[in-house]
């Protein structure tokens, strides 16, 4: 079962209240994202460090339910 736009959102809201979230489905299969994420939580951390975050707010789903996610993270300027 692939995961919604909406369920990919709600799981990183969840981690990153402050969060801007833009996804896009890639494939129209609910399987490969883009998904980019703006938030204070970013600042100062590498771009590894600010990645980990979002794949830790997905709670063991990337891989699994979530087949491809093509992550852009930034702190708001």
């Amino acid at each position: 079962m692939a995961m919604t736009a909406q369920e990919i959102e709600t799981y990183i809201r969840g981690a990153l209240p402050d969060a801007q979230i833009h996804i896009d489905d890639l494939a129209g299969d609910g399987d490969h994202y883009a998904c980019k994420v703006v938030s204070n939580a970013f600042r100062g951390l590498s771009r590894v460090k600010q990645h980990q975050l979002v794949y830790n707010a997905l709670q063991g789903h990337m891989g699994g339910k979530l087949h491809a996610l093509a992550l852009q993270t930034s702190t708001p300027d």
